[in-house]
């Protein structure tokens, strides 16, 4: 086996996270034949094939797949003992990988990244929204943002975003003009619903909840989607009812588009969570990001 270069490795890696050679190089700032080159003197070297590529994705092969398990907690610690030296610096500096979930990345991490990183400038910071169960630190992540129930065990958990949420159904004033207005969430069998489907293919249910009181229900429906704003876009077009976080249909209803039902049924639950791994050096991106939603927490 050649000698391998550690460089190579961190560009198979910087690929291997994005599934992309051009979102990687975006990231990196390099060029995407850079990255190719890397990974063609890596799999030369290692001689094995580690990603396969089409035109459309890049994929990791059984070989790519372990020596991603054997590189990241290796690479974890070399970026957490280069980040400790840093974080003596005057300002932070280096890269924060965050796994959060589609809710967070689109409507509430925005307005907070914008702040951060006009603070750090020195900071680069890489999301990915993903709502599939996950272990976001095998996969090469320093934190997660999730919502309680899918909380890591085991896990420092700090509360970032609003500390309360509600769901909220809603339906076009055209669908409701035509099929009636459900009076209680058992109505909802006999109506057309605007289901979503997770990256897992599971449809969840819907529940609601008034003074203590829990109702479930197992929604049908013309469409099914995995798409945020595919399913809005239906329940504005007259084609269901729709039940989701009520940042996702704020909008339409202040525009008129849509009309909140069942609100005595509104089900409140805690805001999301950014948590991560309880380290003795923590990475000083990272570091810097907890204080930094910290003080904005008690600046309220």
């Amino acid at each position: 086996m050649a000698p391998v270069n550690l460089s190579d490795l961190d560009a198979f890696m910087a690929v291997a996270r994005a599934r992309s050679f051009r979102g990687a190089a975006a990231l990196r700032h390099v060029s995407a034949s850079s990255l190719s080159e890397a990974l063609k003197r890596l799999e030369e070297g290692l001689g094995a094939r580690l990603l396969n590529r089409t035109t459309r994705s890049v994929t990791p092969t059984e070989a790519g797949e372990r020596l991603i398990k054997q590189l990241t907690p290796a690479l974890s610690d070399i970026e957490g003992a280069l980040e400790s030296i840093n974080s003596l610096g005057e300002r932070p500096a280096g890269t924060l990988r965050l796994n959060v979930a589609s809710i967070v990345a689109t409507r509430i991490l925005p307005p907070i990244v914008t702040r951060f990183l006009k603070q750090y400038p020195d900071i680069t910071l890489e999301v990915t929204a993903n709502d599939n169960y996950i272990d976001v630190f095998a996969e090469g992540y320093d934190a997660g943002i999730r919502y309680e129930e899918r909380l890591e065990r085991d896990m420092i958990a700090v509360p970032i975003g609003p500390r309360t949420q509600r769901f909220v159904a809603v339906a076009a004033p055209s669908y409701l003009a035509a099929h009636g207005t459900p009076r209680h969430p058992r109505d909802l069998v006999n109506h057309a619903c605007i289901r979503h489907r997770f990256p897992s293919g599971r449809s969840p249910v819907w529940e609601f909840e008034r003074d203590g009181r829990s109702v479930k229900v197992t929604p049908q429906g013309p469409i099914a989607a995995s798409n945020i704003e595919l399913e809005v876009a239906a329940a504005v077009g007259g084609l269901g009812i729709f039940y989701s976080f009520a940042e996702f249909t704020e909008d339409a209803i202040a525009r008129g588009d849509l009309v909140e039902i069942l609100p005595e049924w509104t089900l409140r639950f805690p805001g999301p969570y950014l948590y991560f791994p309880s380290r003795r050096h923590m990475p000083a991106p990272l570091r810097a990001f907890v204080d930094f939603i910290k003080a904005e927490r008690q600046a309220l």
